[in-house]
């Protein structure tokens, strides 16, 4: 026996599709930009950002592959594509030889804060500055509660 879903009425319909469009122009609204100003993607530009942020600018690939929402292969190759850039290094994890660890290096560094400011305006302009603060407050909100019923780590997907 088929589970039939409603159809969505007509704001439904508007919003899901609203969502669908920004959450497809967004990203490439953003690399294009990373990539003119710092010839990085927005996830070289992410995953560069997660490790700015750990201790010793260090993370095993797991840690990285998990706060980037990557697969480990996906990651891998990111993470030779920006050590030929001497962005990152990777070396074996003193704790579990089995595993491997991800610094960032100082050209990295440079790299990402020579990125942040152009970064920080085209989102200003693309998203904050289109938006009022009430709009704001109600778009955290909205992420918020999308991120959470996506987020797996917190447990099992809601059923349909």
């Amino acid at each position: 026996m088929a589970f039939r879903v409603p159809r969505m009425n007509d704001q439904e319909s508007a919003a899901w599709l609203g969502l669908i469009t920004v959450a497809q122009l967004l990203p490439t609204a953003l690399d294009a930009q990373l990539q003119r100003d710092a010839q990085l993607t927005h996830f070289e530009f992410i995953a560069l950002t997660a490790l700015r942020f750990a201790p010793d600018s260090t993370l095993r690939m797991t840690a990285l592959a998990e706060a980037t929402s990557a697969t480990l292969p996906r990651l891998s190759h990111v993470c030779s594509r920006l050590e030929k850039r001497e962005l990152v290094e990777r070396f074996p994890c003193p704790e579990d030889r089995r595993a491997t660890n991800v610094r960032l290096t100082d050209e990295g560094r440079r790299t990402l804060v020579h990125a942040m400011p152009e970064h920080i305006a085209t989102a200003r302009r693309l998203v904050i500055d289109a938006l009022t603060p009430e709009q704001l407050v109600a778009l955290a909100d909205i992420t918020t509660a999308i991120r959470d019923r996506l987020d797996t780590t917190t447990g099992p997907l809601p059923a349909a």
